[in-house]
C-alpha cells in the first residue's frame, strides 16, 4: 500500500509547484481513496498521472476549500462520463448534515432537466457515532480535532488512525496544536503526518512549527511535516522531524 502527497501546502498555497494537502492512497490491488478533495484537484490529480476517473472512493476531514472545494469538479465530471460510477462519499454525520445545503446546493442543485441534491451525485457512507469506517478491509477510525473555535460553534473536522498491518498511521488534518488530546494517538502512531504551519504571522487554528518543535524526541522522530505556507522551510531534520512532505512525495505503508 502506498500514501502519495497531490499536495502539501496551505489553503492558500499559489502556482503549480505545489497544492491543497490532499492524499490519495493507493492498496495492492490499485482501489484507491483520496483524503480530502481540494478547490485544485483537477490541477494536483492530472500532475500525479490521475484524473477524476479513478477516484470512486472520497474521505473529507471538513468543509474548508482547501478539503472540499474539490467535490463539484468530481460530481460534476462523474455524473456526465458513461465510464464512471458514482463515487462513495465519506464523511462524519455533521458533516453530511451540511455538505449539501450549505456548500454544495448552489452551483449543483440544478441540472439540465432535472432537479438535483447530493444523492445525485456521490453515494453516501455518513459515519455514525462510532466514529469509524471500512474501506477496502481496513478500518479508518476518525479523530476529532479542534481547528476553529467560532465561540458559539465549533467546526467539524477530523483525522484519520488506521492501521495498514505494517504501519499505524495518525494523519492529523486541519488542527490547532493539541498536545494533551493527541498524545494517545502520538503514542501510538508509527508514523504521524501532521499539519504544520510555518508563517511568521501565526493564526489559532492550526499547529504552527514553533509549537511542533517542542514535542518529545520520540515522537517528532515518527512525523513527517505538510500543510504549509509557500517560503522558506525550517530544518525540520535537524531538528528531530522526518522532515516537510514534498508535493508528490509517497510514502509506503
Amino acid at each position: 500500500m502506498k500514501l502519495t502527497f497531490l499536495g502539501s501546502g496551505s489553503a492558500f498555497t499559489v502556482g503549480t509547484s505545489n497544492f491543497h494537502s490532499n492524499i490519495l492512497l493507493i492498496n495492492e490491488l490499485n482501489n484507491k481513496l483520496l483524503i480530502d478533495c481540494g478547490s485544485d484537484i483537477r490541477f494536483s490529480l492530472y500532475k500525479a498521472g490521475y484524473s477524476y476517473v479513478d477516484i470512486t472512493d472520497i474521505y473529507i476531514s471538513h468543509l474548508h476549500s482547501d478539503h472540499a472545494g474539490g467535490l463539484e469538479y468530481i460530481g460534476l465530471s462523474t455524473q456526465f462520463d458513461t465510464r464512471c460510477e458514482k463515487p462513495n462519499l465519506y464523511l462524519s454525520k455533521d458533516i453530511a448534515a451540511t455538505l449539501w445545503s450549505n456548500y454544495l446546493s448552489g452551483a449543483m442543485s440544478i441540472i439540465e432537466g432535472d432537479l438535483a441534491d447530493i444523492n445525485t451525485f456521490f453515494c453516501i457512507k455518513s459515519i455514525d457515532s462510532d466514529r469509524s469506517f471500512l474501506w477496502q478491509q481496513i478500518k479508518f477510525n476518525l479523530v476529532k480535532v479542534m481547528h476553529v473555535d467560532g465561540k458559539y460553534l465549533v467546526m467539524p473536522s477530523y483525522g484519520l488512525f488506521f492501521n495498514t498491518g505494517q504501519n499505524q498511521v495518525f494523519i492529523t488534518t486541519d488542527t490547532k496544536f493539541c498536545s494533551n488530546w493527541s498524545e494517545d494517538y502520538y503514542k501510538h502512531a508509527t508514523l504521524i503526518f501532521q499539519d504544520c504551519e510555518i508563517s511568521t504571522k501565526k493564526t489559532p487554528v492550526h499547529a504552527h512549527y514553533d509549537e511542533l518543535v517542542t514535542l518529545p524526541d520520540h515522537i517528532k522522530i515518527k512525523m513527517w511535516l505538510y500543510g504549509y505556507q509557500p517560503g522558506p522551510l525550517p530544518s525540520a531534520k535537524k531538528d528531530g522531524f522526518n522532515g516537510f512532505v514534498e508535493c508528490g512525495q509517497t510514502f509506503e505503508l
